[in-house]
């Protein structure tokens, strides 16, 4: 692969590597906020031990754990473009080697 190339995939991994960090940590900045909405909710199911409140909590769960899935997609989407990023700087530091 020619050294061009693997800049020009190095610069879009890099634009999508922020991106997808950028996301990850709004979903990580919700994901604390929707915790705090359930662990309020058991709480008040708890106390109140009406149906209402156990399915205001039920649904509130359900959100954290839905967007406990989303963080674990978008924290393995960072992951691989790391391994990539890693492998292109890999390929074009020995493609200046060869050089040399």
């Amino acid at each position: 692969m020619s050294r061009v190339l693997i800049e020009r995939r190095l610069m879009d991994v890099a634009q999508r590597l922020r991106r997808a960090r950028e996301e990850l940590a709004v979903i990580e900045d919700q994901l604390a906020v929707l915790s705090d909405a359930a662990d309020e909710a058991r709480i008040r199911s708890l106390v109140s031990e009406t149906s209402l409140a156990h399915r205001e909590y039920t649904e509130a769960q359900r959100h954290v754990d839905a967007m406990g899935r989303s963080r674990q997609m978008v924290s393995a989407d960072v992951m691989e473009l790391q391994a990539t990023q890693d492998e292109l700087l890999d390929r074009l530091i020995s493609s200046d080697g060869s050089k040399s």
